[in-house]
């Protein structure tokens, strides 16, 4: 029966070499709270230390950015991606990350990749005090062929009640300051695989704006916020995570009725993957905004008073633009 199920596609002792190898790995994350054993049927987790917790939960996944993993043969980084893009969606309301479940569906199951996956959902899971407390590798060779595979995350936090960041404080006058990206982050990756292909040799390609292969640039893992963000949560009205639709769809999401942004571009440094791919692909500056986050990964609203202490403390945040009355359709302008 075994031989006849790995000829159908699943090996099973594939897995478990597999299961042992991330069972180290997620263990090294586990707290006094985590209740269950890795390899247990679910993950149990005593939860405490809030007075009026409310738990807030997200979930996405890696997108088109594993063709590009599995072109360069790179499996290191794309989980830093995914821990990294869902505790920065539910700190956008004040939240602490908890703990951390992924799936990981695949073609050919290969104990030695999967375990690089789980490495980097591990390493950026402790960087942040999450619990990597469960998960799952389905190998699904009809649906996923070859060396192809998805990586997806579902996160639950918490925040106490009566420090939720909503936006519902923001006005007229506020100031929006910008946490730099380091690149796509996981968002237009599509786009870019269009423009630059996805082969090994095009990904090893360097073009003299960048001055390192593009596949470097491409694969370089979602940047986190938390961290230095955290300390000043009292201050912050609100937070944009700056992922699909770029400012143009992410920044409405948080600003009350009969408000806008206007930021000014020249405020905050592009990264020159950006040009490159606005140049090679023949896309607009309107298009550009609207896909890629163009820099700018987290938008912070505080009130005025407040920004000297966050550009004081926080060496690589800048003042990228204000909150206005809304005059007209736009919710967002970029000059």
């Amino acid at each position: 029966m075994k031989d006849a199920y790995a000829r159908a596609g699943v090996d099973i002792s594939a897995k478990n070499r597999s299961n042992k190898l991330v069972g180290k790995l997620a263990s090294a994350t586990h707290r006094t709270e985590v209740l269950s054993d890795v390899g247990f049927f679910n993950g149990m987790y005593e939860f405490r230390g809030y007075q009026r917790p409310v738990l807030v939960s997200s979930t996405d996944s890696v997108g088109t950015k594993t063709r590009l993993a599995i072109a360069l043969n790179r499996y290191d980084t794309v989980g830093i991606d995914i821990v990294n893009h869902c505790v920065n969606d539910i700190f956008t309301c004040g939240a602490d990350p908890i703990f951390f479940l992924d799936y990981i569906g695949i073609g050919k199951l290969v104990p030695e990749r999967v375990a690089a996956l789980v490495a980097g959902l591990a390493k950026a899971c402790q960087e942040v005090n999450c619990v990597l407390i469960g998960g799952e590798t389905a190998e699904l060779g009809d649906v996923y062929h070859g060396d192809d595979f998805d990586l997806a995350g579902f996160i639950i936090g918490a925040v106490e009640k009566d420090e939720i960041i909503a936006g519902k404080r923001i006005a007229a006058g506020d100031a929006l300051l910008g946490m730099p990206s380091n690149g796509l982050h996981t968002n237009g990756y599509s786009l870019a695989r269009h423009v630059f292909g996805e082969s090994r040799a095009a990904m090893e390609k360097t073009y003299p704006e960048l001055g390192e292969p593009i596949g470097e640039a491409l694969l370089r893992p979602h940047t986190g916020y938390y961290n230095r963000l955290k300390p000043y949560r009292k201050l912050i009205k609100g937070m944009a995570h700056i992922t699909g639709g770029g400012l143009i769809d992410n920044v409405p999401r948080i600003l009350p009725a009969g408000l806008a942004a206007r930021f000014d571009s020249k405020a905050w440094e592009v990264p020159p993957v950006f040009p490159l791919i606005q140049r090679l692909g023949k896309v607009t500056r309107a298009e550009m905004y609207h896909v890629f986050n163009m820099g700018v990964g987290m938008v912070v609203a505080c009130a005025p008073e407040n920004v000297a202490k966050f550009t004081k403390e926080i060496p690589d945040i800048k003042i990228i633009g204000e909150v206005v009355r809304q005059a007209g359709d736009e919710r967002v302008m970029i000059d």
